[in-house]
């Protein structure tokens, strides 16, 4: 079952990178959102698959 992993972005600049980031790790275009409104990167993955994002947020410092 898949389920969001939500991390907030302080810069335009951060939601690039955390974006390349997670694109080179396998995660498909399609399952990544970015909430410029909110300054929110919503990732739908399994939930096997968390840790793997939350290092990513936690690598580039999102809350």
């Amino acid at each position: 079952m898949s389920s969001p992993a939500n991390g907030h972005y302080k810069s335009p600049e951060q939601a690039k990178n955390v974006w390349e980031d997670l694109i080179a790790s396998g995660i498909p275009r399609d399952n990544i959102y970015i909430d410029e409104d909110n300054q929110v990167i919503k990732v739908l993955i399994p939930e096997t698959e968390r840790r793997e994002i939350q290092e990513i947020f936690d690598r580039h410092k999102l809350s």
